[in-house]
């Protein structure tokens, strides 16, 4: 059977990219393998073996593509990670995202993908019924949405093998239909390498099943074979965990208004595309709202007003604590009660400080460490680096970590100022089942707490956590219903 990627006794020449044991990975024709690991498992570096980022010592890894005519890795390996949702370029403040729209430089997600009669049968499918996003400019795509098109993007060139980290990000239930379909079609003409951290992410067509531990990969199993074994268990706070818990959530003091957010007659245009359209909303103290729709229903926009880092709220008739935008607040008077983090930040946070300096960070609303924490703020963000479980990583680099630590480590972040309302956009994106269970049962003892707030976005009703009491759907930019 032939052997489309063949690697022996792998060990990288860089030190630092080197997994425990040395890597041992066959992918023979007709298979399909899923690499599954708990989030800092080496699963992103197992990859980079594969992908040949990196020189072997001893042994190259050997490759058999035929029948492309192209014999280059880079011709016939495509890969997918979870940064490229937001596209590349440098990294600048989140809140630029929202300064963007009237740039006419960017390319439309047709230009960018080439002239249709080109695309093949798996890029039609993606983008079919989608004509008004296939001219959407780039820098004007939701999270689900640039996911959708560098996936579409990744399948141009008719690769001969496709890898995808965490394929099923940021897309709404319909979408990870049509990408499931679409990777089952694909799967008959190419093979297919998926990296996910939850077992609910794996595909009917998966052959195999390749298990990263503690910087180790296992040989290759039947995907059978390994869904017979238990799952990674997962346990309950402890009594010092309550503990510290509760002494990091003792604030001073929290906004006195009734209504949270209140907004009246909200419509938000770019470039004559309504984005949100006549939205009223009205978020009360204490309540815990899931905000829904699918990818591009306007989510995003609506929590760049909530969140002070979208001009157009002087333009809307919009109240938060209790003051009206526009009336003499600043973004800071705001953004001091609110807690955050998004898929975004991801992107936006590419910065080799300590771990503990991202988390103090949150303290301030600020990207960088433009202002020195104090002993005493340090010693809450060891704090909540130790409720996590987390806290021998606080002299630990933030790029030295794997993706799914970073996405955790902005999610500490959010949490750090013991904040009035939490807005938490896809908060669990990629984390593994026992960190994504120790995150809902901290987020649903924090809402217990009186006047706290929560507006969480997920497109995983089982990522959603007991305490939400409200509904607010979204389509197309208008509400659909309020519950």
């Amino acid at each position: 059977m032939q052997e489309i990627i063949k690697i022996i006794h792998g060990i990288t020449r860089l030190p630092e990219r080197r997994m425990v044991a040395p890597v041992n990975f066959t992918l023979r024709c007709g298979e399909h393998i899923v690499i599954y690991g708990k989030n800092g498992s080496g699963k992103t570096r197992l990859v980079d073996i594969l992908r040949a980022a990196y020189p072997l010592q001893g042994e190259a890894p050997v490759y058999d593509f035929a029948p492309s005519p192209s014999p280059h890795v880079s011709d016939n390996v495509r890969y997918v990670a979870f940064r490229d949702i937001h596209g590349d370029g440098e990294a600048a403040y989140y809140q630029q995202r929202w300064n963007k729209w009237d740039e006419t430089s960017s390319p439309t997600v047709a230009e960018a993908l080439g002239d249709a009669a080109q695309w093949s049968e798996e890029i039609s499918a993606l983008m079919v019924g989608d004509d008004a996003f296939c001219a959407r400019q780039l820098h004007l795509l939701s999270s689900g949405e640039l996911r959708k098109f560098h996936l579409a993007k990744a399948l141009r060139g008719n690769p001969r093998v496709l890898i995808i980290d965490n394929p099923y990000i940021g897309l709404d239930v319909v979408a990870r239909q049509t990408l499931t379909q679409v990777l089952q079609a694909l799967a008959e003409r190419i093979s297919l390498i998926l990296v996910v951290s939850d077992r609910a992410d794996i595909p009917p067509f998966i052959t195999h099943v390749v298990h990263v531990e503690n910087l180790v990969a296992h040989a290759s199993q039947p995907v059978a074979d390994f869904l017979k074994t238990p799952e990674d268990t997962v346990s309950s706070l402890s009594v010092a965990d309550k503990e510290l818990l509760e002494s990091l959530l003792c604030r001073d003091a929290f906004p006195t208004a009734t209504d949270i957010i209140r907004m009246n007659d909200v419509s938000v245009v770019y470039d004559g595309r309504a984005i949100l359209q006549h939205v009223d909303w009205t978020v009360k103290s204490g309540e815990c709202w899931a905000l829904q729709g699918g990818n591009g229903a306007g989510k995003s926009t609506l929590l760049s007003l909530v969140c002070a880092d979208n001009p157009a709220a002087y333009a809307c008739n919009i109240t938060l604590f209790g003051k009206r935008r526009g009336h003499g607040e600043s973004i800071w008077d705001i953004k001091r009660h609110i807690g955050y983090v998004s898929p975004e930040m991801a992107r936006t946070y590419r910065r080799h400080l300590p771990v503990i300096d991202i988390v103090a960070s949150g303290l301030h609303d600020t990207v960088g460490l433009y202002r020195r924490p104090t002993d005493a703020e340090r010693e809450v963000c060891r704090g909540w680096l130790r409720l996590w479980g987390v806290e021998a990583w606080g002299e630990r680099s933030f790029m030295h970590l794997s993706d799914g630590e970073q996405r955790l480590v902005l999610l500490i972040r959010a949490f750090v100022k013991n904040p009035a309302l939490l807005v938490l956009d896809e908060p669990f994106h990629g984390l593994d089942r026992p960190t994504r269970h120790r995150a809902m049962q901290i987020l649903e003892a924090c809402m217990r707490k009186p006047g706290r707030t929560l507006i969480m976005v997920s497109h995983h009703a089982d990522q959603l956590p007991p305490c939400i009491n409200r509904r607010l759907t979204l389509e197309k930019g208008r509400v659909q219903t309020v519950e």
